[in-house]
C-alpha cells in the first residue's frame, strides 16, 4: 500500500510540472504587461529580466508553503488518505481550469483556483467525515474556517484596494509629470526613481529574504531594528543614482520599469509558487511522516505533523524556478494572455477585444454624470489647472507603445508593493488581481477610457472579474466532484484522474497550436500594423480585405440557402441555428471593421484617397447584407415556430429559382475574388440588376394576388412578400459590395481605364 501512495506522490510532482508550465503561462500577464505595453525594452530583454526575477523569487517562497499545509483545513482531524485525496483532486482540477482560461486568452488567478479547489475538496471530505457512523466531529473541527475566510477576503479585497490605489497614485503622478513628461523632468526623475526603487527594494528584498533558510534570527532582528535607517539610506542612494543616470541621458523610467518587472516577477514566484508546488510538497511531507510512523492503515494515521511550518529543501525551489523560467521563455499562451490586459489599458483607441454590455453602458453613463457634477462644483481655476496638466492630446510614449513609461513604472511599483505586503503578512494575495486592477486604475486616471472606448474597456474588465468569480465557483464545485469520485473509487480513480488531466492538457496544447496555424489572417493583421513603411501596407491589406470579403460571401451563401431550406421545409432548428450564426457574424464584422480602419491609417495618402471610399462601402454593404439576412430569418422563424401554413406549392418553383440565381452570383463572386479577377465584377453586377428587376416583377404579381387571394393564406403570403423584398435589398447590397470589391482589388494604374470600361458597358 505504501508503494501505491508513493506512486501517487510522484504523480503529484509530475502534475506539478504541468501546473507550473500552465500557471506561468497564465500569470505572465502579472509581470509582463507594463513592460510590454510601454515598450521599455525588446521582448527578449523583458523576458530575460522577468526570468531572473522568477528564478530568484522561487528561492524565497518557503514561508508561503504553510497555506497548503494548514491554511484551509485542519490536518489534525484528517487522515493521511483524506489529505492525499484532497491534494490529488485539487491538482487535477487546477490543471484543467487554468488551461481552459489560457486557451481563451483570459487572465484568471492561480491563487483563487488553488484556494477554492482546496476548500471545495476539503469541504466534501469533511462532509464524508461528519456523516460517518459514530462521528462526533463538526465542520469547524475539520475546516480552518477563520484562516480560510481571511485568505478569501484578502484575495477579493485586493481587487478594490489595487484599483483605488492605482487610480489615486496615477492621478497624482500625472499631475506632477503631465503627458509631456520628457521635457519636464530635471529634478523629478531622480526623486521619482529613488522613491520607486526604495519601495521596490524594501518590500521585495528586505521582506522577502526573511523567509530564506540562511537568515538567522539575529540578522532578522537587525533588519527590524534599523528599518527606518535602511529606508532613508536607500532613498538617498537611489535618488542620487537615478539623478546621475538622468544626467547621463539614461532613461530613468525604463530603468524603473525593468527593475519593477524583475521585482514583480520575483513577487509572483514568491507569492504564487505555493499554488504550483505547495500541494505536492505537502503531500510528500505527509508521505514521509506516514512511512516514518510505520505505514499503518492510511485511514487511521492523522496528519498532526502538518500543523507545523514548512521547511522546503532549496533544491525543490530551484527546480521549480528553472521550470518556470523555461515556460516563460517558450510559452506562446503567455503572450496571448498578456495582450488582453495591454489592450484594455491602451492609451489610444484600438482593436477593442470586448463588446458592449448593459452593465458597462450603465457604469459609463453614471461616470459621465458624476464627472459633470464634479466639473460644475469645482472652482474654475482649479478645473483649468487640472485639465491643463491632464491634457492627453500630446503624449510621449515609445513608438508602438500602448501607454507611456510613467504609467508603466507606476503599475509595477504599486503592484510590487501591494503583493509584497500580502506576502509578508502570509496572505496569498492574487498577483493577477492586484496587477490587473492596478493597471485598470491607472488607465482610468490617465483618461485612457474615452467616450469611444470606455464601454468596451469596462465590459472587458467586468468580463475578466466575472471570469475570476467563475473560476472560484468552478474550482469549488469541480474539486468537490473529483474528490467524491476519488473517495469512493480509491487509488485507481486518483491515478485515472491524473492521466485524464494530462491527456486533456496535451490535447488542449495541440488544439491551441493548430488553431494558431489556422488563423494566418491574424498574423497578417499584426504584420500590417507593425510593417516598416506605409508603402508596404496596401499590398498586404488588399490581400487581407479580399480574403475577408470572400469568407463573408461564403457565409452569406450558406445562410441564405439555410433560410430558404428552413422556410420551405419547416425546419425550425435550422432557422434557430442560422439566427445565432448571424448574431455572431455581426460582432465579427464590427471587430473586423475596427481592425481594418486601424490598418488604413498606415496606408500612403495617395492610396487612401483612392481606396478609402470603396473600403468603407464594402464594410457597410457586408453589414447591410447581414441585417437583410437577419430580417428574413426572423420572419421565417416566427412563421415556422408558430406552425402556420407552409408556402403554397405554386410559389415553390419560383422562389427556388430566385434562390439558385442569388447563390449562383455569390459563388461566382467568391471564385472571382479567389482568382483576383476584378474585370469579371461588372458582369456579376449586371446579373444582380437582372435579378432585382425580376424580383420587382414578381413582387408586383404577389401584390395583385393579395387583393384577390384566399384569406387563409394571407399570413404566409405576407411572409413570402417580405422575403422577396428583403432579398431584393440583399441583392442590391451585394451589387454595391461587388463594385467596391472590384475597385479595391484594382491596381492604381488600371483604376481609371477599368472605370471607363465599366461605365461604357453599363
Amino acid at each position: 500500500m505504501d508503494l501505491l501512495f508513493l506512486g501517487i506522490v510522484v504523480f503529484l510532482f509530475f502534475l506539478a510540472v504541468f501546473d507550473l508550465w500552465v500557471g506561468v503561462s497564465n500569470d505572465a500577464v502579472n509581470f509582463l504587461t507594463s513592460a510590454v505595453g510601454s515598450k521599455a525594452a525588446s521582448f527578449k530583454r523583458i523576458i530575460a529580466v522577468a526570468a531572473a526575477g522568477v528564478f530568484l523569487g522561487a528561492a524565497m517562497s518557503n514561508g508561503m508553503m504553510d497555506i497548503a499545509r494548514h491554511g484551509i483545513f485542519n490536518p489534525g482531524n484528517l487522515s493521511f488518505y483524506d489529505v492525499i485525496t484532497i491534494f490529488m483532486a485539487a491538482m487535477v482540477t487546477d490543471i484543467i481550469i487554468l488551461d481552459i482560461f489560457n486557451s481563451l486568452g483570459m487572465p484568471t488567478s492561480t491563487t483563487v483556483s488553488l484556494v477554492f479547489e482546496l476548500l471545495g475538496a476539503s469541504f466534501v471530505v469533511a462532509l464524508f467525515k461528519i456523516s460517518a457512523p459514530g462521528s462526533e466531529l463538526n465542520i469547524g473541527e475539520l475546516l480552518n474556517t477563520e484562516k480560510a475566510l481571511s485568505v478569501i477576503m484578502g484575495i477579493f479585497l485586493s481587487v478594490a484596494i489595487a484599483f483605488v490605489f492605482g487610480t489615486v497614485v496615477q492621478f497624482l503622478a500625472r499631475l506632477v509629470f503631465t503627458f509631456e513628461y520628457k521635457s519636464r523632468l530635471k529634478w523629478k526623475a531622480g526623486l521619482f526613481g529613488g522613491i520607486a526603487c526604495t519601495a521596490i527594494v524594501y518590500f521585495m528584498l528586505l521582506k522577502g529574504i526573511k523567509d530564506l533558510s540562511v537568515m538567522t534570527p539575529d540578522i532578522k532582528a537587525q533588519i527590524d531594528g534599523h528599518t527606518g535607517l535602511i529606508l532613508l539610506g536607500s532613498l538617498a542612494v537611489f535618488t542620487l543614482v537615478m539623478q546621475v543616470l538622468h544626467w547621463c541621458r539614461i532613461d530613468v523610467f525604463k530603468t524603473v520599469v525593468l527593475l519593477g518587472t524583475f521585482s514583480l516577477a520575483m513577487a509572483f514566484a514568491g507569492n504564487d509558487l505555493v499554488n504550483f508546488i505547495g500541494v505536492p510538497l505537502t503531500a510528500f511531507a505527509s508521505y514521509q511522516d506516514y512511512t516514518a510512523a510505520g505505514a499503518g492503515q492510511p485511514h487511521d494515521f492523522m496528519m498532526v505533523s502538518l500543523l507545523g511550518s514548512a521547511n522546503t529543501p532549496l533544491y525543490f525551489l530551484i527546480g521549480a524556478g528553472m521550470i518556470m523560467v523555461v515556460s516563460l521563455a517558450t510559452s506562446k499562451k503567455a503572450r496571448q494572455v498578456t495582450q488582453t490586459t495591454v489592450g484594455l489599458s491602451s492609451q489610444t483607441q484600438g482593436d477593442e477585444m470586448f463588446g458592449s454590455s448593459r452593465i458597462g453602458r450603465s457604469l459609463v453613463r453614471a461616470a459621465l454624470n458624476l464627472h459633470s457634477w464634479v466639473d460644475e462644483h469645482m472652482p474654475t481655476g482649479l478645473r483649468r489647472w487640472v485639465n491643463r496638466r491632464m491634457d492627453n492630446r500630446v503624449t510621449q510614449e515609445e513608438t508602438g507603445a500602448a501607454f507611456d513609461l510613467v504609467r508603466g513604472s507606476l503599475n509595477l511599483m504599486l503592484a510590487s508593493v501591494l503583493i509584497a505586503v500580502g506576502t509578508s503578512l502570509k496572505l496569498p494575495l492574487s498577483t493577477t488581481f492586484v496587477t490587473f486592477m492596478v493597471a485598470m486604475g491607472t488607465s482610468l486616471a490617465d483618461r485612457a477610457w474615452g467616450r469611444e472606448s470606455a464601454v468596451f474597456r469596462i465590459t472587458g474588465v467586468i468580463s475578466v472579474i466575472g471570469g475570476w468569480f467563475i473560476t472560484a465557483g468552478v474550482a469549488f464545485i469541480g474539486a468537490g466532484l473529483v474528490v467524491s469520485l476519488m473517495h469512493w473509487g480509491g487509488v485507481p480513480v486518483m491515478l485515472a484522474g491524473g492521466v485524464i488531466a494530462i491527456s486533456l492538457l496535451i490535447r488542449s496544447h495541440i488544439r491551441f497550436r493548430n488553431q494558431k496555424k489556422e488563423l494566418p489572417d491574424e498574423t497578417l493583421f499584426q504584420t500590417i500594423l507593425t510593417t516598416g513603411t506605409p508603402a508596404d501596407v496596401w499590398p498586404l491589406l488588399r490581400i487581407y480585405i479580399n480574403e475577408k470579403q470572400r469568407m463573408f460571401l461564403h457565409f452569406a451563401d450558406e445562410c441564405f440557402s439555410d433560410i430558404a431550406d428552413g422556410f420551405l421545409h419547416d425546419k425550425p432548428k435550422l432557422l434557430a441555428r442560422t439566427e445565432k450564426a448571424l448574431v455572431t457574424e455581426k460582432a465579427v464584422l464590427k471587430g473586423r471593421r475596427r481592425k481594418l480602419t486601424l490598418c488604413m491609417r498606415r496606408v500612403t495618402p495617395e492610396i487612401v484617397m483612392e481606396k478609402s471610399t470603396w473600403f468603407h462601402l464594402s464594410n457597410n454593404m457586408a453589414m447591410s447584407m447581414t441585417y437583410n439576412l437577419r430580417r428574413i430569418n426572423e420572419a421565417c422563424k416566427e412563421h415556422v415556430d408558430n406552425n402556420f401554413r407552409p408556402l403554397p406549392p405554386k410559389f415553390h418553383d419560383t422562389f427556388t429559382s430566385f434562390c439558385k440565381r442569388i447563390t449562383g452570383v455569390i459563388r461566382a463572386s467568391e471564385v472571382s475574388m479567389e482568382n483576383n479577377r476584378p474585370d469579371e465584377i461588372f458582369v456579376l453586377r449586371r446579373q444582380c440588376n437582372e435579378i432585382k428587376d425580376d424580383l420587382s416583377l414578381h413582387i408586383r404579381e404577389i401584390y395583385e394576388q393579395l387583393q384577390k387571394g384566399d384569406a387563409e393564406q394571407l399570413s404566409v403570403t405576407y411572409v413570402y412578400l417580405y422575403m422577396l423584398q428583403e432579398s431584393r435589398e440583399f441583392v442590391t447590397s451585394l451589387r454595391k459590395m461587388l463594385r467596391a470589391s472590384g475597385k479595391l482589388n484594382l491596381a492604381p494604374a488600371t483604376y481609371l481605364s477599368f472605370s471607363h470600361n465599366e461605365k461604357k458597358s453599363a
